[in-house]
């Protein structure tokens, strides 16, 4: 190494004279400043060593912390993707059907069914899209405001799970786990033969654990994947449990 190299110039020197047996003034001046440079080199190599000994302790610390943020930002994805999937799997369909009838809303009509009866179906499609146009914007507080209206409105419309659950998505997306759990649960006891009855019992149990209700949490995860084995809300609550190291 050049440092240790140039450290051997002035003990080279010293030893020299050494053996000489030197003894005049001027060389004994030069022998001190050679000392003088080997303490000087010694105190620059003590300095590089520890220097680098800090260094790699930083970037040792730097690489778990990026490890941990690694680690963090997958468990988010995960549940994007989560609630992604369940947010569009009605979204899907409904577009559809309003690109095929030019992005008006569609009004089906039944035997018997009166005009009034289809302007209310019209007018509930449009209050449910509105919302959901919000949600899928972000503006979670702004969705949940008209899915409570709409509610309120359409008590009997047959968007009502969807809308209970899009509901509990807003409030699960701004971390009011108390309120999205209790829109899940009126779907597990008003509307059991929905599309929305499974997404909302995982629902339910994601909420449980984010209050630290674990216990409940578990029961309910294990309730999906006994009683609906080989589901996807199966399949993720048994990752949930895993995650647990259940």
């Amino acid at each position: 190494m050049p440092t240790l190299r140039r450290l051997s110039l002035p003990v080279l020197a010293l030893a020299a004279a050494l053996s000489l047996g030197c003894t005049s003034e001027d060389q004994l001046r030069r022998v001190e400043q050679e000392v003088g440079d080997l303490k000087l080199e010694v105190f620059k190599l003590r300095q590089q060593v520890e220097d680098g000994n800090k260094l790699a302790a930083t970037e040792h610390k730097s690489a778990e912390e990026a490890r941990d943020q690694d680690r963090r930002f997958q468990a988010d994805l995960q549940e994007n993707l989560r609630q992604l999937k369940d947010t569009t799997r009605v979204l899907n369909n409904r577009m559809g059907d309003m690109r095929r009838a030019g992005g008006r809303p569609i009004v089906i009509e039944t035997p018997g069914e009166t005009p009034a009866a289809a302007v209310q179906a019209a007018e509930d499609e449009r209050a449910f899209n509105a919302a959901v146009l919000d949600y899928n914007r972000g503006n979670y507080s702004l969705a949940a405001e008209g899915l409570k209206l709409f509610l309120k409105n359409y008590p009997q419309s047959a968007k009502r799970p969807d809308a209970l659950f899009f509901l509990g998505l807003c409030f699960y997306n701004q971390k009011m786990f108390d309120q999205a759990q209790s829109s899940f649960e009126r779907i597990i006891k008003d509307h059991a033969a929905s599309p929305q009855f499974l997404p909302a019992k995982l629902k339910r149990g994601q909420c449980l654990l984010k209050q630290g209700l674990k216990p409940a949490a578990v029961k309910a995860f294990k309730e999906l994947v006994d009683g609906f084995p080989d589901t996807p809300e199966a399949r993720t609550a048994q990752q949930e449990l895993s995650d647990l190291g259940l």
